[in-house]
Parts: structure tokens; C-alpha cells; sequence
């Protein structure tokens, strides 16, 4: 059932020293009935094929692997969250993607937050939506929450304290959700949808947000200054930046788009095709501390980032997340980021593969 050969292949691509961090993150003490080996590949049994724990150790009882209990391999999965941060930070490497923080965001906490579906297998299984954040930088997760697939995308669904800068794509692009990170002392940088917000120029007439695009060359950057406001609060200044694309880029995102809203059956404005044409982001953090350019550079480390997470969410699909066990959840989502990126790099490195079949070190 479970090919031998093919495991050690994939073990090619684990980064020196895993073994020994086991030890060193006291996931493994003794070894009499689990060894590191062992426990790993029932790890990826679980995490990938969305295997119970329970279905996990008999089928590893079947091939041999090794015999334990369901509750004794959930122990040992709370045990290895930071072991499985620790995999996904080293194959980030590995693929090439910034893991340290640069000195110039020493000032913030930079953390990503993002929200998937998880439906349960089985036809009577639930659909849960998973809320978490991750720093960016060593793809810590430092807050994780399971609700009702009815609780929606929200900055609110986060705790936020001083120092944080909170990254999220379009769908956190909202002014309840700014106003409360403006509100308990944190910054923004978040991507926004046509007309989801209401903005202004500093002379309090309407920005218009295409008019304004149209005056930028492909490659040129724009640093604008704007105010919105929410449920008649006070205007709050903040910027919005943005930089044309290629007209290849353009097009590759106008034809996705299309194919997205005609999936839904959904309509799309002229207007809003038109924006496809430009990347723009709004931010509460002020230029001296980050000029246009550094917020385009932060976004594109985030967006590298989900790129290498882009099995993530398919992955996270995959049920039997530990609902009730904060610890247990934490570690299962370290566990998916980790398979995540071990994923990407065998995908990556496979288009060079020799004609044995796996690199040499």
C-alpha cells in the first residue's frame, strides 16, 4: 500500500537536520514504539490524504509502519507544532522566499491573516471556516479560530494590539474592518474591491479611483493621499498605492476575473475589468516609515508567499481538523503549511529532475 522507495524520495526533500529537531522539540524522547521516521509518515498520512487519526494508525499498522493509538499519534501531533513550523520556515528557503524580517518593518509585527472552508468528509459532515494569522516572517501561527461556515471575512475576527500590521487580500478590504484596527492601534495594508469603500481626496471630493489609474504609465507608481470615513465617524487619512500592469498581467487577470463572475453568473462593470488592469492597495502606515515602493515590495512578500500556499487551501479541505483542541488545531495548521511547501518544492524542483528520478545533495 504504502511504496517504500517513493517515501524516501520524498525524504530527499526534507531539510538537514529534521530528524534531530525532533528531539530537540521533544516531539520524540524514546523511541521504542515510534520512531522519527515513523512518526513523520503518519504525520503526512494524516495531514495529506485527510486520513482520521484513527483511519491513520491502522492503516499504518497495516503496512508495518508502526502500531500506536489514535490518541497517542493526537499527542504527538500537539507536541510538534513548533517541528512543523520549524519543516515549513526551512523549505521556504529552500524555495527561495524571504523568511527573515528586513530591518526597515523592525518597527511592526507583520502578521497575514486569511480564512478558509473545511468541509468534513462524509455526507453529513460540516463545513467549518478556519480564521487564522500567520507572521509573515517565520510563518508563526499566532491566532486560530474554527466557526460556522457563516461567520465571513473580517479584520474583526482578530485580536490586534499596537505594533501590528495586519496584511489581507480583497475580501478584508472593508472600513468596519480598517476602523477596528485603526481603533486599537494597529496598521493596515489590505487590497480593495471597486466601490467597497467610499473614499475621498484630502479636499474631501470623491476619488475616483480609475481616473486617477489612467494617468499612470505601465511600471509607474502612484502615492496617493485619501480619507474614508465609517458610520459617520470622523474622515481618517490614509494612502492608497498602486502601479500599473503589463499588459500581459492585465489580461491574464481580466480573463479570470470573467471566468470567475460567469461561474457565479454573476455581471461585471466596464469599470471594474478597467482596475484589473492596475494592482492597488490601501495603508494607515505613513511614508517615512514605508515609502510606495516598500508597500508594494511587503504585498508582493505576502502574495510570494500565498503562492507557495497555493495547495494550502485545497489541502486544508482535506478534513479532520481538531475542532475543540486549540493546540491540536495550531499544530494541524503547521503541519498544512509545512505539506504545503513540500509540495511546491517537489513541483518546482521536478521540472529538473535528472534521469534517476531525484536530486543530488
Amino acid at each position: 500500500m504504502y511504496n517504500d522507495e517513493n517515501w524516501n524520495t520524498v525524504k530527499q526533500f526534507f531539510p538537514d537536520g529534521w530528524e534531530e529537531k525532533l528531539r530537540e522539540f521533544g516531539v520524540i524522547i524514546r523511541e521504542r514504539k515510534l520512531s522519527p521516521d515513523s512518526l513523520v509518515r503518519m504525520f503526512f498520512m494524516h495531514l495529506v490524504e485527510g486520513s482520521s487519526l484513527r483511519e491513520t494508525c491502522a492503516r499504518a499498522k497495516e503496512a508495518k509502519i508502526a502500531d500506536v493509538s489514535d490518541v497517542a499519534l493526537l499527542k504527538k501531533l500537539s507536541a510538534s507544532s513548533e517541528w512543523l513550523r520549524w519543516f515549513a520556515v526551512s523549505l521556504l528557503d529552500k524555495l527561495g522566499l524571504e523568511s527573515e524580517k528586513p530591518e526597515w518593518l523592525s518597527k511592526f509585527n507583520v502578521r497575514a491573516v486569511d480564512a478558509s472552508v473545511i468541509s468534513e468528509p462524509g455526507s453529513t459532515g460540516s463545513d467549518w471556516r478556519l480564521h487564522y494569522s500567520i507572521e509573515l516572517f517565520g510563518l508563526k501561527c499566532d491566532h486560530i479560530e474554527v466557526t460556522s461556515n457563516k461567520k465571513g471575512e473580517s479584520f474583526k475576527n482578530f485580536k490586534i494590539k499596537k505594533g501590528d500590521l495586519i496584511i489581507g487580500d480583497r475580501g478584508y478590504g472593508s472600513a468596519i474592518g480598517i476602523s477596528y484596527i485603526l481603533e486599537n492601534k494597529g496598521d493596515f495594508l489590505v487590497r480593495i474591491k471597486n466601490k467597497a469603500m467610499k473614499l475621498k481626496n484630502i479636499n474631501g471630493q470623491e476619488f475616483n479611483l480609475l481616473e486617477t489609474f489612467k494617468k499612470l504609465e505601465i511600471g509607474e507608481k502612484g502615492d496617493f493621499d485619501v480619507k474614508f470615513n465609517y458610520n459617520g465617524e470622523k474622515w481618517k487619512k490614509i494612502r492608497l498605492c498602486a502601479i500599473k500592469k503589463t499588459p500581459e498581467d492585465a489580461m491574464y487577470s481580466i480573463k479570470k476575473v470573467k471566468q470567475e463572475m460567469l461561474k457565479k453568473q454573476h455581471k461585471i462593470s466596464e469599470e471594474t475589468l478597467e482596475l484589473h488592469k492596475y494592482f492597488f492597495v490601501i495603508t494607515s502606515v505613513k511614508r517615512k516609515y514605508l515609502s510606495v515602493e516598500r508597500v508594494l515590495l511587503l504585498y508582493k512578500l505576502r502574495w510570494q508567499i500565498e503562492l507557495a500556499f497555493k495547495r494550502l487551501k485545497s489541502i486544508l479541505e482535506l478534513g479532520h481538523l481538531p475542532k475543540f483542541d486549540p493546540q491540536s488545531a495550531m499544530a494541524w495548521l503547521h503541519g498544512k503549511m509545512a505539506v504545503s511547501m513540500l509540495v511546491n518544492l517537489i513541483v518546482d524542483k521536478g521540472r529538473f529532475f535528472s534521469p534517476w528520478g531525484y536530486p543530488i545533495s
